[in-house]
């Protein structure tokens, strides 16, 4: 049985769904007015979305004909909780990290040469 903690980061793994949630830390917005910039059917849209209902980061309510989507950002509070429970982690020094990259890319040839 997949929890709630489970059912947050599966929706965030998706980039689709992750875009809609920023779009709607803006404001309230209509399932067609979220659909509009992607390239897929509202069908497809509507999935996104009674998945990131499902795992409690946005409600939808009928107001009038038109069906509304609000972000519920307090359910990324347990996901938050979990992800800080590591400590702060180091930050990545990308100069060094390119670096070894680059040494580790090395052809045998360039390797010799000193390149």
């Amino acid at each position: 049985m997949e929890t709630a903690l489970d059912q947050v980061f599966s929706a965030l793994a998706d980039p689709t769904r992750r875009r809609i949630l920023g779009m709607l830390l803006e404001d309230d917005m209509a399932v067609t007015d979220v659909a509009e910039p992607f390239e897929m059917s509202l069908a497809a849209i509507s999935k996104h979305l009674t998945i990131l209902t499902r795992a409690g980061l946005i409600t939808q309510e009928k107001r009038g004909r038109v069906k509304w989507c609000k972000l519920e950002p307090l359910a990324m509070r347990e996901a938050v909780v979990w992800i800080e429970s590591f400590g702060e982690l180091e930050p990545l020094n990308y100069d060094a990290f390119e670096q070894f990259l680059q040494n580790e890319l090395k052809t045998p040839a360039e390797a010799e040469d000193g390149s």
